[in-house]
């Protein structure tokens, strides 16, 4: 059996140790006892594997390993919400075949039709952009990827009012904003205290983040969803097999779309900040990027204007956009702390290149990606930031990389692996995209401290995906004389 590490607190063992630094806990677990370990962790065995040539082994364990129950159990715990696991009764709903049919595929393209739109009319008709005005806006840099990501992404997913247009009078407009807004206010509030719910804490500790999870339930109820238009495929089809799949009653229903909306937001919002903070620190990065949007926009006949049509650029433009993609990939590996965690469905023996391990039932498998995204031999200077760490000499895309002379197979996890890879990345990757393109279109944009030193991540969330700032920063933006 792996090394064992007890901890020193009964049952909590050595969560509060490993929740203070993970990655530095567990790089001093590593040297201590080599490439796999076990510590108790609330309660429970979680045997980590830190040598990325074995994390195949782990992966190809569907037999024996679970990779469901650790999300379906956490999904419980913090959106309040019966049991999603089929076994359990309560549905038959497959979650994970209804996301990867909604956000994948030709479901994709419509999305990411929609967040084009929904993005143009948010930066250049909200009331954020001072639209038409070249004078300068200081703002904080985290605030407004998170206002304009989330009101975004809530109309794109969730839609408009019925009967509301792009031509409606402007207090219509401002009304929806501020219902939005509102929405995004309760979404913070309860954000803050996910990773507590997700740890087993019981949210009515937390009165403020309770009376915010309820509004948020209150607002996707479904009889408030029917009062939408242009809800996405993936929100109208989880409506339907909630109502025909389910026993769910319908408070417990809008919980699973609160579920959706957080999946859609919470790691989204922390990476645009990371992809556009490192662009605007570093005068190359943007040099690079400026120079991939003009040549990709030219390139699809696009004319920009404030006054025309909005620009569009379709599934195939965005994906051959390597800087841009490199950019927002060296940003996520910066800020990324993600865990792929697989539960022992029985007993059994893991083999691995080095070695073979009893595992019993129940007990948790961990990988770790973070130790992947920060090992020096994989990542020469890794806590630096280098735009074009994923490009390689013809400006492609990068996909080789080496350990100890080995090609590694796995070398950026941030969406997971395997059967459980994210399946929204495809559109998260296209959202963040989309966002720096049209900034870097219409806006100039400068950070008010050129010396400002980059926001340490807030490790509260590790093992959760992408870190949050400890501090915003603050920048500034105006409409450029197009």
């Amino acid at each position: 059996e792996p090394p064992v590490e007890n901890g020193l607190l009964p049952y909590l063992g050595c969560a509060l140790q490993f929740g203070a630094n993970p990655l530095e806990f567990l790089r001093a677990r590593q040297k201590k006892y080599g490439h796999i370990f076990t510590c108790k962790v609330a309660g429970k065995y979680v045997h980590f594997l830190t040598d990325p040539f074995s994390y195949h082994s782990v992966l190809r364990q569907g037999r024996h390993l679970d990779w469901k129950k650790f999300h379906f159990t956490a999904s419980a715990k913090a959106f309040g919400h019966g049991s999603i696991d089929p076994r359990d009764g309560n549905t038959t709903e497959n979650m994970h075949q209804t996301f990867t049919t909604t956000l994948q595929g030709n479901a994709l393209n419509s999305l990411t039709e929609a967040m084009m739109e929904n993005l143009q009319y948010v930066m250049l008709q909200s009331s954020y952009c001072k639209p038409y005005s070249s004078k300068w806006v200081t703002d904080e840099l985290y605030a407004f990827c998170c206002r304009v990501m989330f009101e975004s992404g809530f109309l794109t997913l969730f839609g408009t009012e019925l009967n509301s247009n792009q031509n409606k009078n402007l207090s219509k407009q401002e009304t929806q904003q501020a219902l939005i807004l509102d929405v995004l206010e309760n979404f913070k509030e309860f954000d803050k205290i996910f990773p507590a719910l997700v740890a087993g804490l019981p949210i009515n500790v937390f009165k403020s983040a309770h009376s915010a999870r309820e509004k948020l339930t209150k607002a996707l109820l479904h009889k408030n969803l029917q009062k939408r238009d242009n809800i996405s495929e993936l929100v109208t089809l989880r409506m339907f097999l909630n109502d025909t799949l389910s026993t769910f009653d319908d408070n417990e229903k809008a919980k699973t779309h609160v579920a959706v909306l957080w999946a859609s937001q919470a790691n989204t919002i922390p990476a645009t900040f990371w992809s556009l903070f490192y662009l605007i620190k570093n005068p190359e990065a943007m040099k690079a990027a400026r120079e991939e949007v003009q040549k990709t926009i030219e390139n699809a006949g696009e004319k920009i204007s404030l006054d025309d049509k909005p620009i569009s650029l379709h599934r195939k433009q965005l994906d051959n956009m390597p800087v841009l993609d490199s950019i927002i990939k060296e940003a996520i590996r910066l800020s990324s702390a993600s865990m792929t965690v697989r539960v022992a469905k029985e007993d059994f023996t893991l083999h691995l290149d080095n070695g073979s391990y009893n595992i019993r039932k129940d007990d948790v498998v961990a990988l770790y990606p973070q130790l992947l995204h920060f090992d020096p031999e994989i990542y020469t200077d890794p806590l630096t930031f280098k735009y074009d760490r994923y490009l390689d000499g013809n400006g492609e895309e990068k996909t080789t990389f080496y350990h100890s002379g080995r090609k590694l197979r796995y070398y950026y996890m941030p969406f997971g692996t395997g059967i459980a890879k994210c399946p929204g990345r495809l559109f998260a990757v296209h959202e963040m995209k989309q966002f720096l393109v049209l900034l870097l279109t219409y806006f100039e944009t400068e950070l008010v401290d050129k010396n400002v030193k980059c926001p340490l991540l807030d490790q509260s969330r590790a093992g959760l995906g992408i870190l949050q700032p400890t501090n915003d920063v603050e920048f500034r933006y105006r409409l450029k004389h197009l």
